[in-house]
């Protein structure tokens, strides 16, 4: 019998570890029992089995032990045998980490046909990943190269991250711009080499001193009031609203992000009612976070 179809017939809940310890290496740069214990549930020595029956019968090539880091570490060679190698997996695991959507990936469920769109994923390198979550992590500069509409080709910049985010269909790092004295929003599949540590970071550049990020805001949306009766009743239905409003908690920093999912321009009504749908009810309250240039 072959690697691929001893995969396929293992358990849900096997390949479920086995694929948590391809993510975790390839992203993080390094995997141990510990990361297996604490997302499953299970005791250190059990965990230990896991990683031994990986490196063993999986994939004998893809993990080398390194006593420094003390931990396994992805080799030259590494090839994921039950996932995609895409940076989108791993940050998927970070965003459900308090969930167990994704160790229900392999139970072949969808008895009623469906399907989901799967849109393209922006590529992000997994040592630009990991450079920027052990900058995060330590609270350390970066010294890298961007790339950005007004510098194609990518310009030097010093970049102290500290919160990697999901929105608008991509994800980013919000982190203080010392070229803009400015905390921004920089796309990962933008980043140009590998970013390399450059000391510690400066005063005011913290999570902390984000102010968008740190301040909480809450978005009011009703029905457009241009829609007859029956159709705002339906767009209220749609969206679950109480009382004619639907309320949205979130950050200043992620104001523009959240409308822009729901198809609203603050800065345009559409001629159509229909087009839009949702409008902003307390856009007083939320001026400031309207308009900030946030991204790099």
């Amino acid at each position: 019998m072959s690697i691929k179809q001893r995969l396929e017939v293992l358990p849900w809940d096997t390949l479920a570890r086995y694929r948590l310890i391809e993510i975790i290496a390839l992203w993080e740069g390094r995997v141990t029992s510990r990361h297996l214990g604490n997302a499953f549930g299970i005791a250190r020595q059990q965990a230990s089995r896991v990683m031994k029956t990986y490196r063993e019968t999986v994939a004998e090539n893809n993990l080398e032990y390194d006593p420094v880091i003390k931990g396994y570490r992805p080799s030259a060679n590494f090839c994921p045998m039950l996932t995609r190698g895409e940076v989108d997996e791993y940050l998927q695991l970070l965003g459900n980490h308090d969930n167990l959507n994704p160790h229900f990936t392999g139970l072949g469920l969808g008895q009623a046909n469906t399907e989901a769109l799967r849109l393209p994923s922006r590529s992000a390198s997994p040592p630009v990943v990991r450079a920027l979550i052990e900058a995060a992590s330590q609270g350390a500069r970066l010294e890298v190269t961007y790339a950005s509409l007004n510098s194609p080709q990518g310009e030097e910049r010093i970049l102290c991250p500290h919160t990697l985010v999901y929105a608008a269909g991509r994800w980013h790092v919000r982190a203080f711009c010392e070229k803009n004295r400015a905390f921004r929003d920089f796309v990962l599949s933008r980043f140009r080499a590998v970013p390399e540590l450059f000391g510690e970071a400066l005063e005011g550049s913290q999570r902390e001193c984000d102010e968008g990020w740190e301040t909480r805001v809450t978005l009011k949306l009703g029905a457009d009031p241009r829609l007859t009766p029956a159709e705002r009743g339906l767009i209220e239905q749609d969206h679950g609203m109480v009382d004619g409003e639907l309320h949205l908690p979130t950050r200043g920093a992620l104001v523009q992000y959240v409308l822009r999912e729901l198809g609203i321009n603050p800065d345009h009504l559409e001629e159509s009612p229909r087009a839009q749908q949702l409008v902003v009810l307390n856009r007083d309250e939320i001026t400031d976070w309207l308009f900030v240039s946030s991204s790099a």
